[in-house]
């Protein structure tokens, strides 16, 4: 009883809380009693005072491994305001000038430091290593301890050489802290550190305010433009694999009106850490970033977190949609997925050591099975990091708000483990799949597995379906992963007894995200189409061609139209953000057509979708400017291409784009060269008669045989370039 009050009433005098929360006070009380001590504790639970409290109670330094130079900085800071000397807490890391080293070393060893933050590299250094060993410390503790586990979602191979080094500088005890570990990450930190006999705080992982959906990713920015406008106001951070899709992105959503930043670690400090102010004071809304952003942000009301690409491990994924709702208020957590950035995924990881690629690869498949799982995603998660959620919904996810229709599937997981035995328990998830599936690939044949009874036995079924069977058994805890050979398939007790005695069991197919094209318009996109008003458009159309004597599709082309009949653009700006238009050509022509839509909107009392019009970044344009500046110069095209390391082809994509949205190309130079002078004069007198300017068409009229695909572009180009201003 005197130990815990002791406790809470230090906990008053230092932080001027009344109240421990979750297992800190367990926690707190094991390392005053010298014990090796693991915390797993999800972000927002306070880990950070199940060291600062006991620094502050024992005699002696505690030592801080911390992997943030950032984060030491703001820890520091705290510390100092709780304690009445700034000698209190020092860190210790390269940011560090000589003069401020050696205020840090003074006030270490005059005992009037009790937490010294060191970054593992500054660890390492023999210098500190021949400082610390004068030092006598209470404890170290390894924030971040996940970075130790090649398993773990931010692997740091220093972190590897902390065991040694602290043997070295002199033992003490050690608390590891994580605010995500899965079973086997755990173990590895445990086992890396020397503390498998630690005693271990495990805090749930359950969010239950945290809402989970993954959405196709289908015209995902116009998608997040509109979720965005509907929760006007509120904080969210927005990932992005890319530094390059982190600034196109917030480009994307200020032109819209939203108040975004972009932040990477490509970016100078005094900007990044600019934009992350501008959020944490709510002068923006919205941080697009890598995920650079977001270790040790105390802000408790971002209300959601997007990710644009998916996660490359469901540890990454946890930690970033845990940023949402700290607070306990409302966290959306939003996830576009698409198969194609896996593969992509899968691509840069080629070149990589092969035991590097293997877990990359695992650590990928299970994003994809959480991801396309038409399962609870909390129950998914949960099951991830090792803890069971027994609730039969949880009521705050899309699949179980929206869930899939349920069928029998005792016969299948049957088989499943069957076959977990016939193989001797030796083999992964991928492996199994194939065999039931009657794979012929050398693995299986090397085995001799093409020879088991079960081989082939499941081809009426194909690979989401049997992955999905082996992830309903892990759930169910009929098998479980191998900690030391990770992802090898083993049989639980559970699981045996399933063989024994089968019962109903009910299963429910993937989500089939496989087929969705992330670039392509959603199906029946042109639904909500005003016909009548298209109509009249191109009425319209007909009209201004007959006036400046040039065929329709100049004016504009046909899906130019159909978006107008869509959005209705009633000024000259916002038919210049309309596909295919531009600057050039909305005022050239814009007038009378946004005369026109404004009449109908007006006529009809019809209510713009304005919320639904992306606008674009009127740049891609530096690359566009470059481009235009070369053609100016008169460079060659291929040289251009070149240069900007681009296929020739992508090349004159581009330059349609510019032409098509009114920006005349001097093309003349180049034309002449390669085309000659009665060809270019067919070609366009082709165009001037032609209903469309469709290149098969083109082609067919023309012949193959004398022109080709690449002439009749490149003509193309300069007739729309001539005739479209």
């Amino acid at each position: 009883m005197g130990k815990n009050f002791e406790l809470s009433s230090n906990l008053k005098k230092y932080f001027g809380f009344e109240h421990f929360k979750g297992n800190q006070e367990p926690v707190i009380q094991n390392i005053l009693d010298g014990k090796d001590t693991f915390v797993l504790m999800p972000t927002g639970g306070g880990k950070s005072l199940c060291y600062q409290l006991p620094s502050l109670m024992l005699e002696g330094t505690a030592i801080v491994i911390s992997p943030l130079i950032a984060l030491m900085k703001n820890q520091v800071d705290a510390m100092r305001n709780f304690g009445e000397d700034d000698g209190i807490a020092h860190f210790l890391n390269s940011s560090l000038s000589k003069s401020a080293t050696l205020k840090v070393k003074e006030d270490v060893i005059e005992g009037r430091t009790k937490l010294l933050y060191v970054a593992p590299e500054s660890l390492t250094k023999e210098s500190n290593i021949e400082f610390l060993k004068q030092v006598k410390i209470s404890f170290y503790a390894v924030d971040e301890a996940h970075c130790i586990s090649e398993w773990g979602h931010d692997f740091r191979p220093e972190y590897r050489k902390i065991r040694p080094i602290v043997q070295e500088i002199g033992n003490a005890p050690i608390i590891a802290l994580t605010a995500t570990a899965t079973p086997k990450v755990q173990h590895d930190i445990q086992k890396n550190l020397g503390m498998l006999d630690a005693t271990v705080f495990k805090s749930s992982f359950n969010r239950p305010n945290l809402y989970y959906e993954v959405l196709p990713k289908v015209n995902a920015t116009k998608e997040i433009i509109k979720f965005i406008k509907g929760n006007t106001g509120k904080s969210g951070i927005i990932y992005c694999l890319s530094r390059k899709k982190v600034e196109e992105l917030a480009e994307t959503l200020q032109v819209n009106g939203i108040k975004a930043v972009p932040y990477h670690a490509g970016m100078d400090s005094s900007t990044r850490s600019g934009n992350q102010d501008k959020f944490l004071m709510e002068d923006v809304d919205v941080v697009v970033a890598t995920i650079a952003f977001g270790m040790g942000i105390d802000k408790p009301d971002v209300r959601f977190v997007i990710h644009y690409d998916i996660p490359k491990s469901l540890e990454g994924y946890y930690q970033e949609t845990g940023r949402a709702g700290r607070d306990g208020g409302e966290g959306r957590c939003l996830t576009f997925y698409s198969y194609k950035d896996i593969q992509k995924l899968e691509k840069f990881m080629q070149g990589k050591p092969v035991a590097e690629q293997e877990i990359g690869k695992q650590l990928l498949m299970e994003t994809v099975s959480y991801a396309e799982s038409a399962v609870c995603r909390r129950t998914v998660l949960l099951h991830y990091f090792g803890e069971k959620h027994t609730a039969e919904s949880c009521g705050n996810c899309d699949n179980c708000l929206h869930p899939k229709k349920e069928f029998q599937g005792e016969e299948y997981v049957v088989k499943a483990l069957n076959l977990v035995k016939d193989v001797k328990e030796r083999f992964k998830v991928d492996h199994l799949v194939n065999i039931l599936i009657g794979s012929q690939n050398s693995a299986i044949k090397s085995y001799k597995h093409d020879q088991l009874a079960l081989y082939g036995d499941g081809d009426d079924k194909d690979q989401h379906f049997w992955n999905m069977v082996y992830r309903r058994a892990l759930i169910n805890s009929f098998i479980e992963k191998d900690i030391e050979q990770y992802g090898v398939i083993k049989i639980r007790p559970e699981g045996h007894a399933f063989l024994e005695k089968p019962y109903p069991f009910m299963l429910t197919d993937d989500h089939d995200f496989e087929g969705v094209d992330a670039e392509a318009p959603k199906s029946g996109g042109t639904a909500a189409m005003d016909e009548a008003l298209l109509s009249m458009l191109k009425d319209l159309r007909k009209k201004v061609a007959k006036q400046k004597d040039v065929p329709p599709y100049v004016v504009f082309q046909d899906p130019s139209l159909e978006e107008m009949a869509i959005h209705y653009p009633t000024n000259i700006e916002e038919l210049a953000h309309i596909q295919g238009v531009g600057a050039g050509k909305s005022k050239r022509f814009g007038k009378d057509f946004v005369a026109l839509i404004s009449k109908h909107v007006k006529e009809n009392d019809i209510e713009r979708p304005q919320d639904m019009v992306v606008r674009s970044v009127a740049d891609k344009s530096k690359f566009k400017v470059y481009i235009i500046q070369s053609i100016d110069r008169k460079l060659d095209l291929e040289d251009i291409a070149e240069a900007k390391g681009m296929e020739y082809e992508d090349l004159l994509k581009e330059m349609e784009a510019i032409v098509y949205s009114g920006t005349k190309l001097n093309l003349d130079y180049y034309v002449d060269e390669v085309i000659d002078e009665d060809k270019q004069e067919e070609i366009l007198d082709y165009f001037y008669e032609a209903e469309s300017d469709n290149i098969d068409d083109a082609l067919d009229e023309l012949g193959e045989e004398d022109y080709s695909e690449e002439d009749i572009r490149l003509m193309r180009i300069l007739f729309h370039s001539e005739n479209g201003l």
